[in-house]
């Protein structure tokens, strides 16, 4: 039990930063799009597009950014200077290779990639802003790639702080250049807002990274093998992370287009809705990340202590998902006022929001736990139960979608709880297997 404690304790000093990290990217966001709403509704219909195919692309580049984390962070527990410098090296090389493609194909793309999204191109002025905004910052994510690496890298070196440093940096200067920038020069200004205090904070992580101890003393180590191999296993760690990642999104979207065939007012609720929700999501995704570096760390020193680790974060993302459930059940309707929303969509939203008192702490331990696999390196059993769960959320929420949008909630609470009920599963034999493989060594031995 107190070892549980131990674990559960390291969790929170390393996911709380992580937590205020993200938070403070959806707090620009959301700031920023009150600046964009000036400029008329299809202003933040090319922004929401814009900034959408962003999120689908950060799932990318978290191949690198997260393997580069999962090994470093092993590196670290094994006290070997040379693996840190192979994975930084593995990371930053995998980095390289995916900006050209993603920047540069983006940018010659940019008009069939905007009508593509908005249905041709002649969805009126919001193709030609959408086109405007993606010019500016499909370029700009090499920087966006660059700054997930350096935060993975400190975050492998234990350094969760740091990155949330750099995220109120850089979210803090975009607040500060929206109004200016947006005054001067319309939709693309939002893209270049958040371009250059991306720009900004990375030029501060690269400052860190050359003054980091743990860094700094890998540059002089010699090398682990070859930068070719180094990529090849960042990609291989990070890929199921990205995928559970990209999977996820392409099925909120996938859902959105289920709650459109409920109506506009659905449609709004459900959209509006969701934004709360990210104030818990996100504290499940920082567990997520907490238990990753943890219990690779924990790996690296020779420790198997993933029964703990898992027991602990299923218990804090539970624990948190039930406190954001209950918050959210006591404070949807001001939830809803404060995105200005109408009566009646305020209405339909604040019913979703208290119908997520089943689904958020299902939610909370399943993304929570999941991290436990990742820093153990068998990231692809978890991602395989998020793809299942998401084909599964999709027919059901057609199905239930004549009971509105309580019946959509149940669908996402069904799917989540059979994909907690299979993370379980894979738990209780991942105990097992390491408990025959300890049987084993110690028979062997003797």
């Amino acid at each position: 039990m107190e070892t549980q404690r131990s674990h559960r304790r390291a969790l929170v000093r390393l996911g709380g930063p992580v937590y205020l990290e993200l938070l403070a990217g959806v707090a620009a966001g959301v700031i920023g799009m009150v600046w964009v709403a000036r400029l008329g509704g299809e202003a933040v219909v090319a922004v929401a597009v814009a900034t959408g195919v962003e999120n689908l692309l950060l799932g990318v580049v978290l191949t690198a950014g997260s393997g580069t984390t999962v090994l470093l962070a092993r590196a670290r527990g094994a006290g070997h200077p040379g693996a840190v410098r192979t994975a930084v090296r593995g990371g930053t090389a995998l980095c390289a290779l995916l900006v050209p493609p993603v920047a540069l194909g983006g940018f010659l793309l940019r008009e069939p990639l905007a009508a593509l999204l908005l249905g041709g191109a002649g969805a009126g002025g919001a193709h030609g802003l959408t086109a405007a905004y993606l010019a500016v910052s499909l370029p700009g994510t090499a920087v966006l790639f660059a700054g997930n690496v350096v935060d993975g890298i400190l975050k492998g070196a234990g350094d969760t702080r740091t990155p949330m440093r750099l995220a109120f940096l850089a979210n803090g200067l975009v607040l500060v250049l929206d109004p200016l920038l947006i005054h001067a020069y319309g939709v693309p200004g939002a893209a270049l807002a958040t371009v250059l205090g991306r720009t900004a904070a990375l030029a501060a992580g690269a400052a860190a990274l050359r003054r980091h101890p743990l860094l700094r003393a890998a540059r002089a180590a010699p090398r682990a093998g070859s930068l070719a191999a180094a990529v090849r296993r960042t990609a291989a760690t990070g890929l199921p992370m990205a995928a559970d990642f990209t999977v996820r999104m392409g099925g909120a979207l996938a859902l959105v287009a289920v709650v459109a065939r409920l109506g506009v007012t659905e449609t709004a609720a459900y959209g509006i809705a969701t934004k709360g929700m990210y104030v818990a999501t996100m504290a499940f995704y920082a567990v997520r990340q907490a238990a990753a570096i943890h219990t690779a760390h924990l790996r690296g020193a020779g420790t198997d202590g993933r029964r703990a680790v898992a027991g602990a974060a299923a218990l804090l993302g539970t624990g948190l998902g039930a406190g954001f459930a209950a918050a959210l059940w006591a404070g949807a309707d001001g939830v809803m006022r404060l995105f200005g929303a109408g009566p009646e969509v305020a209405a339909a939203g604040a019913l979703f929001l208290r119908c997520l008192v089943g689904y958020l702490p299902l939610m909370g331990g399943f993304i929570a736990a999941a991290g436990v696999f990742e820093g153990a390196g068998a990231g692809r059993r978890p991602a395989g139960i998020t793809v299942a769960g998401v084909l599964l959320q999709l027919p059901l929420a057609l199905a239930l979608s004549g009971l509105g949008l309580p019946g959509v909630c149940l669908a996402m609470t069904l799917a989540m709880g059979a994909q907690g009920g299979a993370m379980a599963l894979l738990h209780r034999r991942a105990v097992r297997a390491a408990q025959a493989e300890r049987v084993s060594t110690l028979s062997g031995s003797g």
